[in-house]
């Protein structure tokens, strides 16, 4: 098996990661204030120097204003795109989860 680290989907997951924040608002200092982390700790897991594990990446999420679930979806559609490695993952038409995530329990 072929390392994850080299996969279309781990750079479709970095690149989400860094458009979320992006899409947000915030810098990697703003992220990290709010994750009670380091700048160069945001900057390590965006450029894939660091992993996240599930637990870190829900709280990542939160930080972001949005659910886990919302996150995981929006990467799943990004995974099934030919084109996620050589161009930007486009929002989905729902905003991420923003409104519709505030109606669900998760």
């Amino acid at each position: 098996m072929r390392k994850t680290i080299f996969s279309h989907n781990h750079r479709a997951f970095l690149v989400l990661l860094r458009e979320v924040r992006k899409e947000r608002g915030l810098s990697q200092a703003e992220l990290a204030s709010r994750l009670e982390v380091t700048q160069s700790f945001v900057s390590k897991c965006e450029r894939g120097e660091r992993r996240l594990d599930v637990v870190e990446l829900r709280a990542w999420c939160a930080a972001l204003g949005t659910s886990l679930r919302a996150f995981v979806d929006r990467f799943e559609r990004a995974c099934s795109r030919k084109d996620a490695t050589t161009h930007k993952i486009r929002p989905d038409s729902r905003g991420m989860g923003d409104a519709e995530e505030k109606g669900k329990g998760s």
